[in-house]
């Protein structure tokens, strides 16, 4: 299976698409074979200025962890543990976050045995050979290994609040489909879904599915900033939060770390949206799901 760099940087760095395209081999792609990772730095590109949150150590000190809490486990119930964790140890503007670069260059040069571990697809009966996917090391946010995860717990947050962010990613497909849409970018209509989840309104993957198109469709026509409005967003929390990078130290692995004091989702708008959600959700097409006496 494949390992850890043999050579890991101080600092993080950026790593283009057509350099990252250069080592995504079907060695790397099935376990067999190693990042050639002096070779690969070679090919980075330094991130501006300095900055305690460009250090490599602190992110593969949270894989190690990850692969050692749950390598006789399943992989995917490290997403849960390791989104909050990673995002308030990269203290990313949105921004910086859009660059793939930087993902491209932690999935390669910093933890490609994790992603491997975490991506590689199950053993089938038609004797082909498990592979990961390549858009999990050079992909769009929603599905590249590292950037979904900082991503889910970005937009499922609620102010410092991680605990949302754990719900979301406790489940694959907020983060496989909920991801995807504009809409989640509206901070009420993201709290709203994992208020279902609390509620036990929607249990599983085919409900959330189900959940989420129903909602990306209502937002054709119904404006939810409008029925459901948020606070305005205070930019001085979230630089502040950065800042504090230089002192914070490493993220604690028994407790959820805090995220930027901004101000909460306002309840109301929560609530609001969870209700509209809701019936929404009884009218939403579920495979699998038996009809209603009234669609009967």
């Amino acid at each position: 299976m494949t390992d850890r760099p043999a050579y890991l940087p101080e600092r993080l760095a950026w790593l283009s698409d057509l350099n990252a395209a250069q080592y995504l081999t079907e060695g790397l792609l099935t376990g067999k074979e190693d990042v050639p990772a002096i070779a690969l730095s070679k090919r980075t590109e330094p991130l501006p200025g300095p900055g305690a949150r460009w250090a490599s150590g602190p992110v593969r000190d949270l894989v190690d962890e990850a692969l050692r809490r749950w390598c006789d486990g399943k992989p995917t119930r490290a997403d849960a543990w390791l989104a909050p964790r990673l995002h308030a140890t990269l203290r990313l503007s949105r921004g910086e976050a859009a660059d793939r670069r930087f993902w491209n260059y932690l999935a390669l040069g910093v933890a490609p045995d994790y992603v491997v571990w975490r991506h590689m697809s199950e053993p089938k009966d038609d004797g082909k050979v498990p592979t990961v996917a390549a858009s999990r090391f050079r992909g769009p946010h929603y599905t590249q290994a590292f950037a979904r995860l900082w991503w889910g717990a970005e937009l499922f947050r609620n102010g410092p609040d991680y605990e949302p962010a754990v719900t979301a990613c406790t489940h694959q497909d907020m983060l496989n489909t909920a991801l995807r849409l504009d809409v989640i970018d509206h901070r009420p209509t993201a709290q709203a879904l994992v208020r279902l989840i609390d509620r036990g309104i929607v249990r599983n993957g085919r409900e959330i599915n189900a959940l989420a198109g129903a909602v990306n469709a209502s937002a054709a026509t119904l404006m939810y900033d409008i029925t459901a409005p948020d606070v305005e967003r205070d930019g001085q929390s979230l630089r502040r939060w950065i800042d504090a990078s230089e002192w914070a130290g490493p993220v604690q692995y028994m407790a959820l770390p805090e995220g930027p004091d901004e101000e909460r989702v306002p309840t109301s708008s929560v609530e609001a949206l969870a209700d509209y959600f809701a019936e929404l959700f009884e009218d939403a097409p579920v495979r699998g799901r038996e009809p209603s006496a009234a669609d009967a």
